[in-house]
């Protein structure tokens, strides 16, 4: 497989971008994580501080989350005819001024029926504007990454830091806002958000896909994404075998509460010290990551992730004690970090620049499907028998990535060096070395 070569965008999109990659990537990126690490996790919370309902607090994240998956293709084609910078300011200033109303109205509201639609429209509005701020990032970072001449890898494990950052702070955050009140918490967010909106305006342009000739009808999102992973085969292994390791990872998100209560009898925020403790492996590990890809392929160093993950998942149910689960699950999400970083470089890498963000939206869609599959598994499956469906998951996880990365041994893009040499860069695009 070789990497793509697109037409040369024209007009403003030709130009290499100026400035420093902190102001023009990292602070927008940043400004716009922590404000989807925020939203994500404080609204089921709001919901539960405000409405004192568990089923409603459900019903809120799974209001969040559907439109959030549903409008990935979406968002994705949008990125590709309108550019990221446009999307992320009106989706951004959409998110900010939807907070700042629903602030607003909650303050005028009495408790009841009208205080709770409020919260649970907010929920699903803020998740579908927050999806499209997010994919406009990515196709940023993607195209920056392309023109990373030396060192593509490295824009990707910076990226990946801050989103792995703001998974850590964002929560927390928003949980102290919500003591002192959700009023603070919803001003938080607005700025926040209002701050992404203006940083957004300074991104580097990104490629437009243009219109097809004589009017000729330009096929939609999914079949653009779809068409361009079957020109992939590298990426639609690697996309296969993270999925099966996804369901892996969805399996634990949900079943951990259930097992540190229930089988440790620890306290819930037990749990919440479980994933601050995974956070802080996965920065490690992507920090190694962005050290060994200085030195090793791709492949090499995804093999490893692959074991750590795998091994690491496969002895959880055997886990004595609270201590050793937490270790495991830090090890399981320090390799599944490693494995999101040779994820994203490979596909920053391959995907065309005019079709990045529809192909970006499929293969992410690819990959969220699992978890709603292991909310069922969870739900159906007795809290008992939850470590042997971990073991089931487990193996599945470790099958797929060995296929994964055995049928991708000898695959060109993986085994060059991740400091890819100067003629590998795309020819019809220009380069320009991070600052």
């Amino acid at each position: 497989m070789t990497l793509h070569e697109d037409r040369p965008p024209a007009g403003r999109h030709a130009a290499v971008p100026s400035g420093s990659l902190f102001r023009r990537i990292y602070a927008p990126r940043t400004s716009d994580a922590l404000a989807f690490s925020m939203s994500t996790y404080a609204m089921p919370l709001l919901v539960l501080t405000i409405t004192r309902s568990p089923s409603l607090t459900g019903l809120a994240f799974a209001l969040e989350w559907t439109p959030r998956i549903a409008a990935f293709v979406l968002a994705g084609n949008v990125v590709d005819r309108r550019g990221a910078a446009i999307v992320c300011f009106l989706a951004s200033l959409l998110r900010a001024l939807v907070l700042a109303g629903a602030a607003v109205t909650l303050a005028v509201l009495p408790r009841g029926t009208a205080e709770t639609v409020t919260v649970l429209v907010l929920a699903a509005v803020t998740g579908t504007l927050t999806q499209f701020s997010f994919v406009a990032n990515e196709a940023v970072g993607a195209i920056v990454t392309r023109r990373a001449q030396h060192r593509p890898h490295g824009v990707q494990s910076v990226l990946i830091g801050i989103d792995q950052t703001a998974m850590l702070v964002g929560p927390l955050l928003a949980g102290f806002l919500l003591l002192v009140g959700p009023g603070w918490m919803l001003g938080c967010l607005t700025a926040l958000s209002l701050l992404a909106a203006v940083l957004g305006l300074q991104t580097p342009p990104t490629p437009l896909r243009s219109a097809r000739p004589d009017g000729e009808r330009t096929p939609g999102g999914l079949r653009t994404g779809l068409r361009m992973l079957r020109r992939l085969p590298a990426l639609r292994w690697l996309v296969a075998g993270l999925a099966c390791s996804n369901l892996a990872l969805g399996l634990l998100q949900s079943a951990s509460p259930v097992i540190v209560v229930e089988n440790f009898g620890r306290s819930s925020a037990d749990v919440g010290t479980l994933w601050s403790a995974a956070a802080a492996a996965t920065l490690l590990a992507v920090t190694c990551c962005r050290l060994a890809l200085s030195r090793l392929d791709l492949w090499g160093v995804g093999v490893v992730c692959a074991t750590f993950a795998s091994a690491a998942c496969l002895a959880l149910p055997q886990a004595p004690s609270y201590a050793a689960y937490t270790v495991l699950v830090a090890l399981f999400m320090a390799g599944d970090g490693g494995l999101t970083v040779v994820l994203r470089t490979l596909r920053s890498l391959v995907i065309p620049a005019t079709a990045f963000g529809t192909t970006l939206s499929l293969t992410m869609l690819l990959l969220l499907l699992p978890f709603p599959v292991a909310g069922i598994l969870v739900a159906l499956t007795p809290p008992a028998h939850l470590g042997t469906a971990v073991l089931c998951c487990a193996a599945v996880q470790a099958v797929a990535l060995a296929i994964t990365f055995v049928r991708l041994r000898n695959e060109p893009t993986l085994r060059a060096t991740a400091d890819r040499p100067p003629q590998a860069a795309l020819p019809n695009e220009p380069s320009a070395t991070p600052r």
